[in-house]
């Protein structure tokens, strides 16, 4: 899980740097603070970029992307914090509320989803014993409704077919029946237009690494 977490990261490590150094036009305060706060996270400033993207939200209360990124920010850096449990808690904990507040402006997004169900895989990660038993069936229920939503969205597609793979491998059970949906990830991704530059447009790099690795 460690090194699902660093391909992860890696996966939206492209976009994070050209969120902060877009060359086109900044007009706005918000667009202003989301690239300030972009810039921070390319930094590892995990705590100053998740403080300043819930700065970003409290004023833009019908936007659930600096939410969004908030969850996101933390979400990830979970998973450098498994050891700690009293920490990775806390910090999960402050990640559910921006999921919620980010869901609670866009309900039944499938990019709020899928970081809900990532938000679950770092508990799993964390403590399977733990965990494993109850939210494990809530990650795949996850994925499964946000497919129905949104078959088209690269990231559910990738997400739900790294999670079915990732469960495999610890079960010991065969993992290619996965590639072909990370295969139609792929190809979703070559025609996926993100809403806005700021809107989620992360995971093509994590797919094609997934696919040489083991779908060979």
């Amino acid at each position: 899980m460690y090194r699902l977490a660093f391909l992860i990261i890696m996966s939206l490590s492209t976009h994070i740097e050209t969120q902060a150094q877009t060359e086109t036009a900044v007009n706005t305060n918000y667009e202003k603070g989301m690239k300030k706060a972009f810039g921070l996270w390319q930094e590892n400033k995990t705590s100053d970029a998740a403080n300043l993207f819930e700065r970003i939200a409290s004023a833009e209360t019908d936007n659930w992307l600096p939410s969004y990124y908030a969850a996101q920010v933390l979400i990830l850096d979970g998973f450098t914090k498994m050891k700690d449990t009293e920490a990775l808690n806390a910090q999960l904990k402050r990640a559910q509320d921006f999921i919620n507040d980010a869901s609670a402006i866009s309900k039944q997004n499938p990019e709020i989803m899928v970081m809900q169900a990532l938000l679950h895989t770092v508990y799993v990660a964390s403590d399977g014993a733990k965990y494993g038993m109850t939210l494990a069936p809530k990650v795949s229920q996850i994925y499964a409704d946000a497919l129905k939503i949104a078959p088209d969205n690269p990231r559910v597609v990738y997400m739900r077919a790294d999670w079915g793979m990732g469960s495999a491998k610890y079960f010991g059970q065969e993992v290619t029946p996965f590639c072909k949906d990370l295969k139609a990830a792929l190809e979703l991704f070559a025609n996926f237009k993100p809403k806005s530059k700021l809107h989620p447009d992360w995971g093509k790099e994590r797919v094609v690494q997934i696919i040489a690795e083991s779908c060979k």
